[in-house]
């Protein structure tokens, strides 16, 4: 087992001073951008630094550059530098640095926690705190063998964010905060934010983040999945779990602890109990794709009672794939190769145990209903989307009820609307007189193609909310030469894929 980081973390009382020094000197995104220049600035995002070292080589670069070096790229800087750039003598009294004595003029100071600029969703200047070399990121993972690291932002991080709904709410629940950055999104649109972690050390952390970032103070638990916070309730849950399918419980930030998806199927199952009517729960995980068991009625298994569901599984590994991922990922491919190797065979006798043959990742939303008979989709879905997409996820729900309202019937008497840059291709051989299939592509959101005969390709494309779809099919059908009963009787299924998919909006009918 690693070792637990046991550094003393930064006090938060002074943040509001520090923040403003940051500000000052252009310390955020935009300011990185301009300094870094492009190239420079992603890679940073991929925890390469070297672009960025030779960006900020230069002497009498300014405060900024200091600080890119301090707090990024965690390199001692010059006293006199850094106190150009900050309130000095605060930051090393409440932590931010510690101070190096060299010689008088010389003396050098480092950064004790990683400090990042984050963009919010509507321009907010915020910063993510985290342990020193963990804003994660690269081909080589974070390389941290020490149990208690607490990470900043990285792709899963930022994927939660995105497709989190963000209609303004009474309370929310981060449920595994790590550095905070669940919390801080939540602290924009909830009037009360509970952040949950195992680990002590990710609530001061999270502390630390909302209090640079100036934002509201949240409650912070410490405990495991739903203990700290006992039968309370929320309106939205969120979660970046340590979801990772480990033999063992050796990374905090990683390794739920539990045996194979246990951990993700117990978060999922007790959140139900936890929400608020119409409340929404969301979360990334893992999950096993165990030999002769379909992984769709496996997640489906998991949804509690009383909740809808959407859930979509974006990638899949097979076994090797993601032991190698997780083992570079903790940097155990720089060590010993024998080493090395036993912890591969040990993951691998791990899934061969459980039967497991590959591992999905994917998004899993739940919303608290009383519908008698909720909505449970689930899906793959590999493809490229456009973030955020939590508008999209309100859509989904909204669609959803809207189809258990109505039956075939009332289907034929609605109206319904392309929805917006919905565009047809047609597929067949160059120079045939008909293609051999066409198919709807969204531009949008989920950016879904689908499928259609050339019956649902003139409906989609006479959709505009002033005909009913029956008698739109009435017109059709004479078109086609085809008896309108039958075609009234074949069409609604596909109908309702239509609507389900988001290709068709159901509008109001024109006033009579």
């Amino acid at each position: 087992m690693g070792r637990v980081s046991t550094t003393s973390l930064p006090k938060p009382e002074r943040a509001p001073e520090l923040r403003a020094a940051l500000l000052a000197a252009g310390f955020t995104a935009d300011g990185l951008l301009d300094l870094l220049g492009a190239p420079a600035y992603a890679a940073l995002a991929r925890s390469e630094t070297v672009p960025a070292l030779r960006a900020t080589r230069g002497p009498g670069d300014g405060a900024l550059a200091s600080l890119v070096r301090l707090f990024l790229l965690q390199q001692p800087e010059p006293y006199v530098h850094a106190a150009e750039a900050l309130p000095i003598e605060a930051a090393l009294a409440d932590g931010w640095l510690r101070l190096e004595e060299v010689a008088e003029g010389e003396d050098t100071v480092h950064a004790t926690v990683d400090v990042r600029p984050y963009g919010g969703p509507d321009g907010e200047d915020w910063f993510i705190v985290s342990d020193l070399g963990c804003s994660v990121g690269g081909a080589g993972g974070i390389g941290s063998r020490e149990e208690g690291v607490v990470l900043g932002v990285g792709g899963a991080s930022t994927t939660l964010a995105g497709i989190t709904v963000r209609t303004p709410v009474g309370s929310a629940l981060d449920v595994g905060t790590g550095s905070g950055i669940q919390a801080l999104h939540a602290s924009r649109h909830a009037t009360r934010v509970t952040a949950t972690d195992v680990n002590p050390r990710a609530l001061e952390f999270t502390r630390l983040t909302l209090a640079l970032s100036g934002a509201p103070e949240a409650e912070l638990l410490a405990g495991s999945l739903f203990e700290p916070v006992g039968e309370a309730t929320y309106d939205l849950i969120v979660s970046n779990p340590p979801f990772v399918i480990s033999p063992g419980a050796r990374l905090t930030y990683r390794d739920g602890g539990m045996g194979g998806d246990d951990l993700c199927r117990t978060l999922v199952q007790e959140a139900g109990a936890r929400l608020n009517p119409g409340g929404y729960a969301q979360f990334l995980g893992n999950w096993q794709h165990v030999e002769g068991e379909d992984w769709r009625d496996r997640l489906r298994s998991w949804v509690p009672r009383g909740c809808d569901a959407w859930i979509v599984q974006r990638d899949v590994q097979d076994v090797t794939q993601y032991a190698e991922l997780w083992l570079r990922d903790a940097g155990d491919h720089r060590t010993d190769p024998a080493e090395y190797t036993q912890r591969y065979e040990d993951w691998l006798d791990e899934f061969e145990a459980r039967g497991t043959k590959s591992v999905g990742f994917g998004w899993i939303t739940l919303r608290r209903t009383d519908a008698a008979e909720p909505s449970i989709v689930v899906e793959e879905w590999p493809h490229t989307v456009e973030q955020p997409l939590g508008e999209a996820v309100l859509a989904h729900f909204a669609r959803q009820d809207y189809l258990r309202q109505h039956d075939d019937a009332a289907l034929l008497e609605a109206h319904f609307a392309l929805a917006e840059e919905v565009v047809q291709e047609q597929v067949g051989a160059p120079g045939a007189e008909d293609p051999e299939h066409v198919v709807l592509r969204q531009n949008r959101g989920m950016r879904r193609a689908t499928k259609v005969d050339t019956v649902g390709a003139g409906f989609a494309g006479v959709c505009d909310g002033s005909l009913s779809a029956g008698r739109i099919l009435d017109a059709i059908a004479q078109l086609v030469q085809e008896d309108p009963i039958v075609l009234r009787d074949r069409t609604p299924e596909a109908i309702r894929l239509l609507v389900e998919q988001g290709f068709l909006d159901p509008v109001a009918g024109p006033a009579q």
